[in-house]
C-alpha cells in the first residue's frame, strides 16, 4: 500500500479511522482526495489542546493579539485550526494551545487550573507521556496525576469533550538503536495501557497514534514521520490532525 492510499483509506480499528462509511458526512472542499465530515462545534465554543513539546511547537506566549500566526505554534493543533477555518469560515471556534516544552503529566497538574480549568473549554485534548517515558515516571504515578487533572475537568464541567491521544515512539533518529527502541517502546506501551483505561473510566474519545504511526511506518521509512523518536515532522503532524479530525467528527459529527 503506497503512503497516499494508506492515507486515504486507513481506519480507526486498524490505526485511524476513515469516514468514506459515514452517512450523510459532509464532503471536505479541500483537493487532492482527502474527504472528512466536520465535527459538530459552535462558533461559541473554545477548543483546548494541551501537553509538551509536539503540541507546544514554538507557539507564541505574546498576549491574544500579538502575531496570531504565531498563536497556535506550528503542531498539529495549526493544521487542525487551519483545516477548520477553511471549513467554517466565520463559524469557527476559540482554538487555544496550552502546550509547553518539555511538561510530564506532573507538570500539567501543577498548572491545570490556570491553563485548563480557568480558560473554560468545551472541548479539552490532551497528549501527553514522552517526557514520563523519557525520565523514568512510572505508571502508576502517571496514572494518579491523570486522574487528578480529569477528575479536576469532569467537576468543572461535567459535559466537556475530553480527547485523549496516545504517547507515541518510532524508531528513528536517536531511538534507532536496538536496545534504546526496545526500552522506549516498552515504556510508552505501559503508558498507553494507562490512556485506554481512563478513556473508558472518563468517558473521553481515546486516539490510538501509536497504532496509527505504526500503520504509518509501514508505509514509508519511520524517519519520514518523526525524526527523533520522538517529534513528527510536518507529515507526522499533519497525520496527527487528520486522525484527530476523523475521530472527533465521529464520536461529536456536526
Amino acid at each position: 500500500m503506497n503512503r497516499r492510499k494508506f492515507l486515504q483509506s486507513t481506519t480507526l480499528s486498524a490505526g485511524a479511522l476513515s469516514l468514506t462509511t459515514l452517512a450523510g458526512a459532509k464532503p471536505s472542499i479541500l483537493p487532492n482526495g482527502y474527504k472528512y465530515s466536520l465535527p459538530g462545534f459552535k462558533q461559541d465554543e473554545h477548543l483546548l489542546f494541551i501537553g509538551d513539546s509536539i503540541t507546544d511547537m514554538q507557539r507564541s506566549r505574546k498576549p491574544n493579539g500579538w502575531d496570531q500566526n504565531h498563536l497556535l505554534g506550528h503542531s498539529y493543533v495549526f493544521l487542525i485550526a487551519a483545516r477548520l477555518g477553511v471549513e467554517l469560515g466565520s463559524s469557527l471556534p476559540k482554538i487555544s494551545n496550552r502546550g509547553i516544552s518539555g511538561h510530564k503529566i506532573a507538570d500539567l497538574r501543577r498548572r491545570w487550573k490556570a491553563d485548563a480549568i480557568e480558560p473554560n473549554p468545551n472541548l479539552l485534548s490532551i497528549l501527553i507521556g514522552t517526557n514520563d517515558v523519557g525520565k523514568d515516571v512510572k505508571p502508576i504515578d502517571f496514572e494518579g496525576d491523570y486522574r487528578f487533572v480529569l477528575d479536576a475537568s469532569r467537576k468543572a464541567n461535567p459535559a466537556l469533550k475530553i480527547i485523549l491521544i496516545d504517547p507515541f515512539v518510532l524508531r528513528s533518529g536517536k531511538i534507532g538503536t536496538d536496545h534504546a527502541w526496545a526500552k522506549r517502546r516498552s515504556a510508552t506501551d505501559e503508558l498507553r495501557k494507562v490512556v485506554v483505561r481512563l478513556a473508558k473510566d472518563y468517558d473521553a474519545l481515546h486516539l490510538p497514534m501509536q497504532d496509527i504511526f505504526d500503520q504509518a511506518a509501514k508505509t514509508s521509512s519511520p524517519n519520514h514521520w518523526i525524526w527523533d523518536g520522538i517529534h513528527p515532522l510536518p507529515a507526522g503532524h499533519e497525520l496527527i490532525a487528520r486522525s484527530w479530525l476523523d475521530a472527533v467528527s465521529a464520536r461529536w459529527p456536526a
